[in-house]
């Protein structure tokens, strides 16, 4: 197994872009060649779009790229940005008139973060598309839809730390398998190789324990009353597979985020996983998702150790520092 960038895995193409007085973004996927995808919504409070048509049972197979944006619901918008750069460039499903693309996206909530009138929108997404086309890169932390993440809400914001976007890619002969995760979660995000939290609910830097304090406080209050969350991303990979496969595989990649997101899948979160596969690679499908846990986990790890700190938010960078 070696370790790969994110941008290695051929058939995809990632842009992303920020407004950094909204401290909001959107990260793009493009498969202009389109690619068999899958997606399990595990989150109380999702925000998605074009999420049903990837249920087995459908039509569409095959998309032709996929957004994670913030901005709540306001920032589904990304998707119909992303949808006329596409048909401009004459990529989408084939309906005789014209070109349809396909491009289901999942939202996190970060409007607390900058100005809540600003946003992701129409424009931000056509823009990530552009640069997705012409000058794809992937850069991890304060960027694209991690530019307004936040982890550890159980206390309210002033015990939260950043969160942000990370990646991780592993090859193993021709197989490629990669994640981009998003993580602006109401739990602790830990080290699995350690079980140390090193992001999340914390006072001075010391960290409190999302999950000892909202068991606690069972009897006292409703932890529904903090909304401000949500982990999004994607698995990327050059397998070949069937689109019930690309679905049970988004399933099975949940287990990257319970292993270091403390609580995961909460009421209030809206946690959201697709996969993507462009196919090609005839492989093992139980080393296929032992391989996608692995590389979801390590995206999180990634997405909270390269965030820098952002206002009052401090990061987990700047608090491990200081140990």
């Amino acid at each position: 197994m070696k370790s790969i960038h994110i941008n290695d895995i051929n058939g995809f193409s990632i842009g992303q872009k920020e407004d950094p007085e909204g401290h909001t973004g959107c990260t793009v996927i493009l498969c202009e060649n389109g690619a068999v995808a899958g997606v399990d919504v595990r989150g109380g409070a999702p925000g998605t779009r074009e999420t049903d048509l990837l249920q087995s049972e459908n039509l569409v197979q095959e998309v032709h790229g996929i957004f994670l944006a913030g901005g709540s619901a306001f920032g589904l918008d990304v998707g119909s940005g992303v949808m006329k750069f596409l048909e401009e460039n004459d990529v989408g499903f084939d309906v005789r008139v014209t070109r349809v693309p396909i491009v289901p996206g999942a939202i996190l909530f970060d409007l607390i973060e900058g100005r809540a009138n600003i946003r992701p929108d129409k424009e931000m997404g056509y823009r990530a598309s552009e640069i997705a086309w012409k000058i794809p890169g992937f850069k991890a932390g304060n960027y694209g839809a991690g530019a307004g993440a936040a982890v550890g809400k159980a206390l309210g914001r002033k015990h939260s730390m950043k969160g942000g976007i990370g990646s991780c890619a592993y090859s193993v002969g021709d197989l490629k398998v990669g994640a981009v995760v998003a993580v602006n979660c109401f739990g602790d995000v830990v080290d699995p190789n350690t079980g140390e939290v090193i992001a999340g609910l914390q006072n001075a830097g010391r960290f409190l324990n999302t999950e000892e304090q909202i068991i606690n406080r069972i009897d006292q209050s409703q932890t529904n009353r903090f909304r401000e969350n949500t982990t999004i991303g994607a698995v990327l990979t050059n397998a070949k597979l069937h689109k019930s496969e690309a679905n049970k595989l988004s399933s099975i990649a949940h287990d990257g985020l319970a292993r270091t997101i403390r609580p995961s899948h909460t009421f209030i979160d809206g946690d959201t996983l697709f996969t993507l596969a462009t196919g090609g690679v005839e492989c093992d499908l139980n080393a296929l998702s032992a391989l996608a846990n692995k590389v979801v986990e390590k995206a999180v790890i990634n997405a909270v150790k390269s965030a820098a700190s952002q206002n009052d938010l401090v990061s987990a960078s700047d608090i491990l520092k200081k140990r």
